[in-house]
């Protein structure tokens, strides 16, 4: 007798395998962009710091 949880780990046409390599990468970009996003606000949000060459003073 087959249990539904065998029927479901079984074989599936390939379809599953396709998970198995999409699901960690979909994972691994998601975790990118957050990281660029997060780079970016940081990045925006700073000052740039003072030129020397731009000093009139003594």
């Amino acid at each position: 007798m087959r249990t539904p949880l065998g029927i479901v780990l079984a074989h599936q046409g390939g379809w599953d395998e396709i998970l198995l390599i999409v699901g960690p990468m979909a994972v691994v970009v998601l975790l990118l962009r957050l990281a660029k996003r997060r780079v970016d606000r940081a990045t925006s949000s700073m000052t740039p710091p003072p030129d020397p060459a731009e000093r009139t003073g003594p």
